[in-house]
C-alpha cells in the first residue's frame, strides 16, 4: 500500500500501488478542480490539464510521463519553471508514497519563467 499525502488538504489517504492519482483524490473527497473545472472538465482524459498537480516528494513513485501528458502541460502556465514536479492527476499512477499540492499557484518568478 502507498501513502498519498495531500498538501494542502492536510489530509493522507492509503491506496494500493498503481492506482490512479485522479481517482483516489476524489474518491477521498480531495477537491483538484476549481470553478469552472469542478462543473466541466475532461473526466480524466488529459485533455483539460485541469487536474494538474504538484508533487513535492515522492516524484519516482509516480508513472513515466506519457505523451499526451507532457503535450498537455506545455500548454498550461503553471507548468513553467515546475517541469521536473508537475504531474495530471488524471495520468499520474501510484506507485509508492508520495506528497500532493493540488491547485498550484502559477510561478511568476521562476527562473524559467521569462526565458
Amino acid at each position: 500500500m502507498a501513502i498519498i499525502k495531500f498538501v494542502n488538504e492536510k489530509k493522507e489517504i492509503q491506496v494500493p500501488e498503481g492506482s490512479n492519482l485522479r481517482k483516489e483524490a476524489m474518491r477521498a473527497g480531495v477537491q483538484l478542480y476549481s470553478f469552472p473545472h469542478n462543473i466541466a472538465n475532461c473526466r480524466g482524459f488529459s485533455l483539460c490539464g485541469s487536474c494538474r498537480v504538484l508533487i513535492t516528494k515522492g516524484m519516482e513513485n509516480a508513472s513515466s510521463m506519457g505523451v499526451a501528458e507532457k503535450t498537455r502541460l506545455k500548454m498550461a502556465l503553471p507548468y513553467i519553471g515546475n517541469e521536473d514536479s508537475m504531474r495530471l492527476a488524471c495520468q499520474t499512477e501510484v506507485n509508492g508514497d508520495m506528497e500532493v499540492q493540488t491547485k498550484p499557484p502559477l510561478n511568476w518568478f521562476g527562473e524559467n519563467f521569462f526565458s
